[in-house]
């Protein structure tokens, strides 16, 4: 797996292009938990932005793209612009969420924190943001963080093995997609992804955005956030997806979430592994 100089790295997966930019996960399996998924939602309409997936990093802060953000997603459309206030669902993960009320995100204080670097002049630099919720969550089995990645949790010599993401996307008819489905997918080096387009017949696409590439240490078993998706440009033709590499950004994030704290540590390992384990037998 070879990591590109701006932060990015590479996920072997099909994607291909739409004039409507549909918005949904091809193929892909419901997904019984994963406690980690957050939905934010700007709008009902897909015209109007829609809505992302985003990542439950502690009990106060969602992680996803920074392009999510903004009603049209290029570079033109986000450069010297404010991102929109999203919402989330109060049941914030749940998988057929349907509840989209400003439960969590209100007005009047700093809720949406874009990398610093993202309104640049390239499209995929820095296509990260932070998301402040007015409360805590309350954690259970269904809601749960998914652990940072710790030194040395990189990816650099990670080659092989699989990942796991997950979303809503749209429907066929660019409908509001109820289930929240995943997917698990082979891990591939660069050279590799870049010789050989990729024969899946279950993808990612639009509305899955945002979402979290979660993986296994090959040596720890703990299981932590790798990337979050960040291209979303088509969905079923042989080209790659584009994660923003998250051990990149933690000395940014962690400057950003300071002064929160994250609960039950021990406990959310734990909670994470079993979890991954459990989707990985499948």
């Amino acid at each position: 797996l070879k990591l590109l100089s701006v932060g990015l790295f590479m996920y072997l997966l099909m994607l291909s292009a739409s004039f409507l930019r549909l918005k949904r996960m091809v193929g892909g399996t419901l997904a019984p938990q994963v406690p980690w998924q957050a939905r934010v939602y700007l709008s009902d309409s897909v015209l109007d932005g829609g809505y992302a997936g985003g990542a439950l990093i502690s009990d106060r802060w969602v992680l996803m793209a920074g392009r999510n953000l903004f009603i049209r997603k290029s570079r033109r459309d986000t450069q010297g612009k404010d991102p929109v206030i999203p919402s989330l669902p109060r049941n914030l993960t749940k998988g057929r969420s349907r509840h989209l009320q400003r439960s969590y995100c209100r007005q009047g204080e700093k809720l949406v924190f874009l990398h610093p670097g993202f309104q640049n002049q390239t499209d995929w630099d820095n296509d990260l943001a932070l998301i402040r919720l007015k409360e805590s969550v309350i954690m259970t089995d269904e809601v749960t963080p998914i652990p940072l990645p710790e030194r040395g949790q990189d990816l650099v010599t990670g080659v092989g093995g699989s990942g796991v993401i997950a979303g809503w996307g749209w429907g066929i008819h660019l409908t509001t997609a109820t289930s929240l489905k995943y997917l698990v997918l082979p891990l591939a080096n660069y050279c590799d992804c870049k010789a050989e387009p990729t024969l899946l017949e279950e993808n990612i696409c639009f509305g899955d955005a945002g979402g979290t590439l979660a993986v296994r240490d090959a040596q720890s078993g703990d299981v932590y956030a790798a990337g979050i998706l960040s291209y979303d440009k088509s969905c079923s033709q042989n080209n790659y997806s584009v994660y923003m590499k998250i051990s990149l950004y933690l000395p940014w994030i962690h400057r950003i979430i300071r002064g929160d704290t994250e609960k039950s540590s021990a406990l959310r390992f734990d909670a994470m592994a079993k979890m991954l384990n459990n989707l990985l037998k499948k």
